[in-house]
């Protein structure tokens, strides 16, 4: 696997993944946004993006200007396999990681 996925890395594919066909950099920052509960900049945003297409976990593509946008296009975004496969491993890494301090996580007093 060509890199490591941080845990804002982890959002933004997970995310992508959850929008589908809707996978733009707008709808990803609200979603993001309203599911943690917390602000991002459209910046950080872009930064992310960038360096996951540069890792081959995400593709792109410009959708058709539409007149509601003033004539410019929308960036769609799309999980590679390679994305997916990185995200399994993280999913597998977190799974057995929680079963082995299981007991130690306990929130019962």
């Amino acid at each position: 696997m060509k890199g490591y996925i941080g845990e804002f890395e982890e959002l933004v594919l997970l995310t992508v993944a959850s929008l589908g066909e809707n996978a733009y950099g707008v709808s990803i920052k609200e979603d993001i946004e309203k599911r943690s509960d917390r602000t991002i900049s459209i910046g950080a945003l872009h930064s992310t993006i960038t360096r996951l297409e540069e890792k081959n976990f995400l593709k792109s593509w410009l959708g058709e200007p539409t007149q509601e946008r003033g004539g410019r296009r929308k960036r769609y975004f799309e999980l590679t396999q390679q994305g997916k496969v990185a995200l399994h491993h993280v999913k597998d890494l977190r799974d057995e990681l929680w079963k082995l301090s299981k007991t130690n996580l306990s929130l019962a007093k």
